[in-house]
């Protein structure tokens, strides 16, 4: 029964051939697709708003020299949101809640942020990992503690996003089965955890939203270190 509850994570194959390929794909096609026209309906509203939203909450903390990365990090933002979303849905598989795809999204943009910080500012770079004013007993202390919190950076990002998608999800079913098992027992039990059931499910909707906002903003703060 414990076993069962963590096959919900693993990938689905059809014939021997992994299908999250076409789950990482999916939230793509339920984009309006492009037209001539600039608006072609509410959906395209929506859309436009949103982008525009979410584009303006990210590049407030970053100058001018690090719009150019508006383009990735909107696009990285919405389809985190859409797969987090999607996820929640009966019969569905979270691409999200693999570590090692997580990992695969976080650590080639947090290598990038540094590279641009070492290729534009090399001195102002390698000046964080040794604040102003530190004593010199200190000095190869504190230059290995920083370097060690830089390079788990990426981790932490892969990390934090599967760990708060995975407990959502196996809160879920774990609350779920209770309802189902306490139906035919305990008809007024269930139906108490039903209501904890509904509450739980907005309160992951919310996680899934808040959990892709934070991976991309702290990509757009490790910019902002380096730019």
């Amino acid at each position: 029964m414990n076993l069962s509850f963590f096959d919900q994570f693993s990938s689905p194959s059809l014939l021997g051939i992994p299908l999250i390929l076409i789950a990482t794909l999916l939230p793509a096609l339920l984009l309006p697709s492009p037209n001539n026209r600039w608006i072609t309906g509410r959906l395209s509203v929506l859309q436009l708003w949103l982008i525009n939203l979410i584009t303006k909450q990210l590049m407030i903390p970053l100058d001018k020299k690090g719009h150019k990365w508006a383009l990735i990090f909107t696009s990285l933002m919405l389809f985190l949101l859409l797969t987090n979303l999607l996820g929640l849905l009966p019969y569905t598989f979270t691409p999200t809640t693999q570590l090692s795809m997580n990992l695969a999204l976080a650590f080639p943009l947090w290598l990038a942020t540094l590279l641009t910080g070492l290729r534009n500012q090399p001195s102002v770079s390698l000046g964080h990992l040794l604040p102003e004013g530190t004593p010199t007993p200190l000095i190869p202390a504190l230059i290995l503690i920083e370097t060690t919190s830089l390079l788990i950076r990426p981790l932490a990002l892969g990390v934090r996003l599967t760990a708060n998608l995975t407990a959502g999800h196996l809160l879920i079913q774990l609350i779920s089965t209770a309802t189902t098992v306490l139906f035919s027992t305990m008809p007024a039990i269930s139906f108490l955890t039903l209501i904890i059931l509904f509450l739980l499910t907005i309160l992951e909707v919310a996680v899934a939203m808040i959990q892709a906002y934070v991976f991309v903003l702290l990509l757009s703060l490790y910019l902002q270190e380096n730019i």
